[in-house]
């Protein structure tokens, strides 16, 4: 039987067995046309840690809850965008497992828990619309801390898959965190981070590099969409991927306190021209004397 054991923030969040923790990875496959392929048997995927492959010991392709903190930029650039950004959040909500939980931190000058203390069911839209309502663009852009709240709530979430969506224009001007902080931060923690662009080009402020970056860490994904109508697409499919999407676990090989490398592939003719990804990596636990 395996059980979810929690974890502080310095290490991955693990399965454990009566024997051993697991390393547990989110995996995207998808094809040629950026479609999603679900229903692959365990055997097809083979995972490599720092270059050695490792047996699989946990596989599903369920569709099971997750937790999803939804980080959204309400700085004074995004006054003409709030509407849009609104409906794109309750779109997702919409998209997504009515049982997920969902939280929503809003940051401009400062951050703030729009949900309060207790999470959200993704079916609750009523809720959800309430807390959207109460979103006041005005200010500067405090980006980095309001990622480092998000990654600190999720931390507490019952969930044991965890989910970051942030809808922002990549910038920021006030943060006590920085960039490095944060990308540390999301290394050790197992958490996927999508990132949603939202900015006029040639806008000031904006940094779609630091969006990639986020996403590409984590195993997520970052979509620059240019209108209502591509923003809620992009929103779609961040709901879907995360219903589609397979969990695959392993005994870490070793328990060095270092950051390993993960490779996952997809094994027999049939998977070729298939897309597979998940997150680059996790810092493995240390033994204590």
């Amino acid at each position: 039987m395996l059980l979810l054991r929690s974890t502080s923030a310095q290490e991955p969040a693990v399965f454990q067995s009566a024997s051993a923790e697991l390393v547990v990875l989110p995996v995207v496959v998808t094809d040629r046309k950026g479609m999603f392929v679900p229903d692959l048997p365990q055997d097809r995927f083979a995972v490599y840690d720092n270059g050695r492959r490792q047996p699989v010991a946990l596989f599903s392709n369920e569709d099971t809850p997750v937790s999803t903190a939804v980080v959204i930029d309400d700085s004074g650039s995004m006054r003409q965008k709030m509407g849009q950004v609104v409906a794109a959040t309750l779109s997702f909500a919409r998209w997504s497992n009515p049982d997920d939980e969902l939280f929503v931190i809003e940051f401009n000058d400062r951050v703030r828990d729009a949900v309060g203390d207790r999470p959200l069911l993704a079916s609750d839209r009523e809720a959800l619309e309430a807390a959207l309502a109460t979103l006041k663009p005005a200010g500067q852009t405090a980006l980095y801390d309001a990622l480092v709240a998000g990654l600190d709530r999720l931390e507490r979430a019952s969930r044991a898959r965890k989910v970051l969506v942030l809808v922002s224009d990549g910038g920021d001007n006030v943060s006590r965190a920085n960039l490095n902080d944060v990308l540390a931060r999301a290394r050790r923690a197992n958490v996927t981070i999508y990132t949603i662009g939202l900015f006029d080009q040639g806008a000031p402020d904006t940094n779609p590099g630091v969006l990639k970056q986020l996403a590409e860490t984590t195993g997520g994904a970052r979509y620059l969409p240019r209108s209502p109508g591509p923003l809620m697409q992009a929103c779609e499919r961040i709901a879907r991927e995360i219903r589609t999407g397979y969990t695959l676990g392993y005994v870490p090989p070793d328990r060095d306190g270092i950051f390993h490398r993960v490779r996952v592939v997809l094994e027999g003719e049939s998977g070729q021209g298939l897309d597979v990804r998940t997150r680059p990596g996790y810092f493995a636990a240390r033994d204590t004397p």
